[in-house]
């Protein structure tokens, strides 16, 4: 077995992503000392799509955020992207529904291949 030194990753997808490339690591941690202060962080970035009940709401969200503990930077990219499609294609089915967004419809069709 091979050991692998893992890393915290806080990741932004924005919810025109299209492939791992489209994902911002925003910020890495070496050391579990700091995990307090990248998750503070992660539930900053986060606060905006809480809603009055104090529950997290993807359909508020303007970007997806995530944390991961993972070996490197692709990985880490890769697993935020995997993990965010549902949460965005949500969120995109309810802009269109809701406010008739033409550009979420237009991402669902060509990045999704979803019609709304």
């Amino acid at each position: 077995m091979k050991y692998e030194h893992k890393f915290f990753y806080l990741c932004k997808t924005p919810l025109s992503a299209e492939s791992p490339e489209d994902v911002e690591v925003i910020t890495r941690v070496e050391d579990s000392k700091q995990f307090p202060e990248v998750f503070k962080q992660y539930e900053e970035l986060r606060s905006h799509a809480f809603n009055e009940d104090d529950l997290y709401s993807i359909i508020r969200a303007d970007d997806i955020y995530d944390l991961f503990r993972t070996g490197n930077e692709k990985q880490a990219k890769e697993e935020a992207f995997e993990k965010a499609q549902q949460e965005i294609v949500t969120n995109l089915q309810h802009r269109v529904i809701q406010d008739g967004d033409a550009n979420a419809q237009a991402i669902l069709r060509e990045v999704h291949d979803v019609e709304a």
